[in-house]
């Protein structure tokens, strides 16, 4: 490379992962964009319960593979199986899929705290787990405190990495309904000792990508990416888009 660019971590990574959200793209689609920007996309998050409507998501999955990205369910499927006392069968259609990762959260269903640690340590005995902290409800904000708290109490279950609920929206959990990022809420998470590499922070919006890559560098972990705007997010974590240019170049 004849410029000089940020140091981006390289697949297998563990830091600046990039998680993209399968709302159902067809798999010829799917491949042709692989082609372009497999190399950047770490994860691939079957959102919400697509993956049981969907006539070919073993195809996908397969695809997925290939391009050596990992596959994870969505948290809102793991939140249904949980309300109808189907955690063993969660585990075991997780298997028939042969997923990666099991997404573990509580935006909807208000599941007690005991429980969704037992769950973390059950399903962790399976497969990867990330763990989910934040609602998904507008009306309901977490204090500071209790997203501290459950971040450390979910990592101490096992937990592999813990997002940050922000839905496909941008508009919940770390942000405000306008898609304003909750600064203060990052910056007390981050000062009670959390190491970021062990957060995933959903934002899908480019405003909020920009802001989480200048707090903490290229090699944040995002995720809800659209898989249309990878090369888009890619471009930013380098600098190469007006965005960040003066963040990583203006010396």
């Amino acid at each position: 490379m004849i410029i000089s660019l940020p140091k981006r971590t390289k697949p297998k990574r563990r830091t600046g992962l990039t998680c993209i959200l399968d709302k159902g793209i067809g798999k010829e689609y799917l491949k042709d964009y692989l082609l372009n920007c497999a190399q950047y996309i770490d994860v691939a998050k079957l959102a919400w319960g697509t993956a049981v409507v969907s006539k070919i998501i073993k195809e996908k999955i397969n695809i997925y593979k290939k391009f050596g990205i990992q596959v994870s369910s969505g948290g809102t499927l793991f939140e249904i199986f949980y309300t109808q006392s189907k955690i063993n069968e969660y585990i075991d259609y997780l298997n028939h899929l042969e997923v990666d990762i099991a997404e573990i959260s509580d935006g909807v269903v208000e599941i007690p705290r005991k429980e969704k640690l037992k769950c973390i340590q059950k399903i962790k005995k399976y497969f990867k787990v990330y763990s989910e902290v934040g609602s998904k409800d507008i009306e309901f904000v977490t204090p500071p405190a209790k997203w501290v708290q459950w971040i450390k109490e979910e990592l101490g279950a096992g937990a592999d990495y813990v997002i940050l609920e922000g839905r496909e929206t941008g508009t919940v959990g770390l942000f405000r309904e306008t898609g304003e990022i909750r600064m203060g809420l990052v910056n007390e998470i981050i000062d009670s000792g959390v190491s970021p590499d062990l957060l995933i922070f959903e934002t899908p919006r480019k405003h909020q990508q920009v802001w989480f890559i200048e707090r903490f560098g290229a090699n944040v972990n995002l995720a809800n990416i659209p898989i249309e705007e990878v090369i888009s997010l890619e471009t930013l974590r380098l600098g190469l888009r007006a965005d960040t240019l003066k963040y990583f170049h203006n010396k």
